[in-house]
């Protein structure tokens, strides 16, 4: 089954700035683009942390609060007294970054799980080659509800568990795909869960599948399963 990557919908012109930025620099960047935030690369293109809007405003508080420099953060060096900070010294690091053949999917619950609105993308040499923001991801599960469930029957119930077209009911709302009917073996349900929520534009599945046969409690050299949901079972 072919899914989206995150390579197909980021932004591969990417704003950025070197360990070196002044922190004036940094702000005018992010005004001038409007963006929240941007990565922080060496010369090598590496992703060495990302700096925010949220970064900028945090030393400004700190720093009007008492008239003192701002404390130093994990992963931050302070600066000199009587040198502006720069992007090395007010990012976030390490940065929480994805590849450009990652799914969409998993870019999304990376986002979701560090708080964060932007990834840093990177190729096989681990070099910055896009920007991912949640609006980027969004486009994904806006994708048609009829859609998901012609991929669901063709692609999971049809070619890769061998079942009838009218073996499993399928319906869709908002990208919430629900089952209902019945399997031959119990095995099958959580086969047929997991290959569908990996589809892009899938939210959540609901299963309301019986079966016939529990084959949960067989040994696995008795010859209950076959096809693709045996291979599938034995190597997750």
């Amino acid at each position: 089954m072919k899914h989206k990557v995150v390579g197909a919908v980021m932004t591969i012109d990417v704003v950025k700035a070197h360990p070196t930025t002044p922190f004036k620099q940094v702000a005018h960047l992010l005004s001038r683009h409007g963006i929240s935030g941007l990565p922080v690369v060496d010369d090598d293109d590496k992703v060495l942390g990302v700096v925010s809007e949220t970064d900028l405003l945090a030393h400004q508080a700190r720093q009007g609060s008492d008239g003192a420099p701002p404390r130093g953060r994990p992963g931050r060096r302070r600066a000199a007294a009587g040198r502006p900070l720069t992007a090395g010294e007010l990012m976030t690091a390490p940065a929480v970054t994805v590849h450009a053949l990652d799914s969409v999917a998993r870019a999304a619950r990376t986002m979701v799980a560090h708080g964060v609105q932007r990834l840093p993308v990177l190729d096989e040499e681990e070099r910055l080659v896009g920007i991912v923001t949640r609006r980027d991801l969004l486009g994904v599960f806006l994708r048609p509800d009829a859609d998901i469930r012609a991929q669901v029957v063709d692609e999971v119930l049809v070619r890769s568990l061998w079942l009838s077209p009218d073996t499993v009911s399928v319906s869709v709302a908002d990208g919430v795909v629900t089952l209902t009917g019945q399997v031959e073996r119990r095995s099958e349900i959580p086969v047929a869960t997991a290959l569908i929520r990996r589809l892009d534009g899938v939210v959540d599945v609901v299963s309301r599948v019986t079966y016939r046969l529990d084959d949960s409690r067989l040994r696995p050299e008795e010859p209950a399963l076959h096809g693709l949901a045996d291979r599938w079972l034995r190597n997750h």
